[in-house]
């Protein structure tokens, strides 16, 4: 008689970090970071590791909650897909319970963060909870989820920029319009791999709607206006001369990422979504925080 053995804890917490692709936390944390150590920079001119610790830990525990809800919601669209049939919820690696027990902790972990930050920033957590559980709803209704999503990364630049001052403002709005406009750019992109798939099984979003090429021409324009949006962020904090080169870097980037994939070419899309837009959020912090450091920021 054979027996089976359950899973070590340890190779569950494995298996749901590869479930919500923890490591790709790089896109979103990088403009946090920028909006965290700009805010510091106007209010004091001095770094505070813990803010910035417990800023972190929001982002992270709350894009965690993000993509469990994902891929528990998705389950059954993406057991339908032959590109996500082998994630964790499909094949059993992780099961829906331990999925919503990561989700639910996760979440826990954001308010925890959140309620340590400030008044203001507890106060406005489910606001930024909200987007993160539609988002995966959104194509079964709209050809257009990449919006949602959009809006959803876009309030981590204004939730760190919050965390640091605990009042509103305007130039953190500016930033974070800059990062949903440039998620929902690359969302385009990556979403033309699965027209087929999506058309078949009734999901919607705007390659499966309008095409590939549309989708791909809204996503050069979409990344036109972040461009301009980093502008006007630059020009509204007074930002030196490494934040603009940085945006320079930027600028070339997209022009490579837009010629690298074209509408009957998807080959090279994930170096695309996941080397070119990781390096542009990377790129981008550097060049801020070395502008801020030049400028007088004391760490």
């Amino acid at each position: 008689m054979t027996t089976t053995t359950a899973p070590r804890p340890a190779g569950r917490i494995k298996a749901f970090l590869r479930l919500v692709m923890i490591e790709h936390s790089v896109f979103a944390l990088p403009f946090a970071y920028i909006a965290a150590l700009t805010a510091m920079f106007r209010t004091d001119t001095t770094v505070h590791w813990l803010e910035l610790l417990l800023v972190t830990v929001a982002m992270v525990g709350l894009r965690t909650f993000a993509m469990a809800c994902n891929r528990i919601i998705d389950r059954e669209i993406d057991a339908r897909n032959p590109r996500t049939a082998g994630r964790e919820l499909v094949t059993g690696a992780v099961s829906v319970r331990s999925a919503w027990t990561g989700a639910l902790v996760a979440l826990a972990v954001f308010l925890g963060a959140a309620a340590l930050l400030n008044p203001l920033c507890l106060a406005l957590a489910p606001v930024a909870v909200v987007p993160m559980v539609v988002y995966p709803y959104g194509k079964r209704f709209t050809n257009f989820p990449h919006a949602i999503l959009g809006l959803a990364q876009a309030m981590g630049p204004v939730g760190a920029w919050i965390a640091v001052t605990g009042a509103w403002s305007w130039e953190a709005v500016i930033l974070g319009l800059a990062v949903g406009v440039w998620i929902g750019g690359f969302d385009l992109i990556f979403a033309c791999q699965d027209v087929q798939a999506d058309r078949a099984h009734g999901v919607k979003s705007v390659p499966a709607r309008f095409g590939i090429p549309a989708a791909l021409y809204g996503a050069r324009g979409a990344h036109a206006v972040t461009t301009a949006l980093l502008v006007w962020y630059a020009l509204a904090t007074g930002a030196g001369p490494f934040f603009w080169a940085g945006l320079l870097i930027v600028a070339v980037a997209f022009l490579y990422e837009h010629t690298i994939v074209r509408p009957h070419d998807l080959s090279r899309l994930n170096r695309a979504f996941f080397t070119v837009n990781g390096f542009i959020g990377i790129a981008l912090f550097v060049c801020a925080l070395a502008d801020l450091l030049v400028r007088g920021l004391t760490v």
